[in-house]
């Protein structure tokens, strides 16, 4: 019984189904300012149009979940991708739930809340039944749709691959990603999932030339040979540590349960005066690249200021 709930588990939360419930948004509709994925769960967006291109809504047995995923696109290429997921728990076979999800979590053979070669940084709590995890670094986001390493998330991601065929939209390869979970029984008993794609163009990172996670210039074992690639991930990783302290807000994690990410506030305080500056340096590339594209500003005022932003 504890295998096969824990199997269940597992594919409801990551498996496409052929139940699929849109309510409050539609497949299709174009996003801006905020996302709301449940009373209890809502998140704001940087500037763009999003497009929520996947939406699944499950029930089984008290088991209830939900699943989003939404893009922005510049030039017909993904720039930035979230997927939101959400599942509650409460009351429902808790104590084999909560065995399966501490698999799920801690003991994943292809992915999870443990030291890892492609995360450049993992924190995370872990009490009784409740975790708060955050991870960050790069990712191969064509790979994790199409060829994802682990075969039963084979069809996890077909309403995504349709999207993609049908708008001829380019999925990028290399790119830096952060992923945040929390679950506690004494909050709700939900699972709140959020996994944020970002194409490194945002933080006017170099140009890659290796396109494996293995070989990927922001692997943290080859980082320091790519001193331009590493300074972009440091300030990704001050944008990410800002992500989950608005993350732990959105869903109101009770505080004992908050990672301590102070480190990452006093990183680099010249540039970076406090968290919300460092979250910022993207809202205001994107609002420099705005102005660029409607004429306000010519390409030497662009690059000009974007590097004043950067350095």
């Amino acid at each position: 019984m504890k295998r096969f709930l824990s199997f269940l588990l597992f594919i409801i939360f990551f498996i496409n189904s052929n139940i699929s419930l849109a309510i409050d948004y539609k497949k299709g509709e174009i996003l801006k300012d905020s996302f709301q994925v449940s009373k209890k769960f809502k998140i704001d967006l940087p500037p763009g149009d999003w497009t929520l291109i996947q939406r699944n809504r499950w029930s089984y047995y008290g088991l209830r979940a939900k699943s989003n995923i939404i893009v922005r696109t510049e030039n017909n290429k993904v720039i930035e991708g979230m997927i939101l997921e959400e599942m509650h728990t409460a009351g429902v076979y808790e104590y084999i739930i909560n065995n399966a999800l501490n698999q799920i979590v801690f003991k994943g053979k292809y992915d999870g809340c443990y030291e890892r070669p492609e995360y450049y940084y993992l924190n995370f709590y872990r009490k009784g039944t409740t975790h708060n995890c955050f991870r960050a670094g790069h990712t191969n986001f064509y790979n994790r749709i199409y060829n994802p390493k682990d075969p039963e998330l084979s069809n996890a991601y077909s309403q995504t691959k349709k999207w993609f065929r049908e708008t001829s939209v380019e999925v990028p390869k290399i790119g830096l990603w952060s992923n945040h979970s929390y679950f506690s029984r004494l909050n709700y008993g939900k699972w709140f999932v959020l996994s944020y794609f970002a194409h490194p163009s945002i933080l006017d990172a170099p140009e890659n030339n290796f396109f494996t996670e293995e070989s990927s210039e922001y692997h943290k074992n080859r980082i320091k040979n790519f001193p331009e690639h590493e300074k972009s991930m440091k300030q990704w990783m001050l944008i990410s540590a800002e992500r989950h302290r608005n993350f732990e807000k959105s869903i109101k994690a009770l505080d004992r349960h908050h990672l301590n990410l102070d480190k990452f506030v006093s990183v680099n305080t010249q540039s970076y005066n406090n968290s919300e500056k460092s979250n910022d340096i993207v809202l205001e590339i994107q609002k420099l690249n705005d102005m660029y594209k409607s004429g306000i500003l010519t390409k030497e005022e662009f690059e000009k200021a974007k590097k004043k932003i950067l350095n």
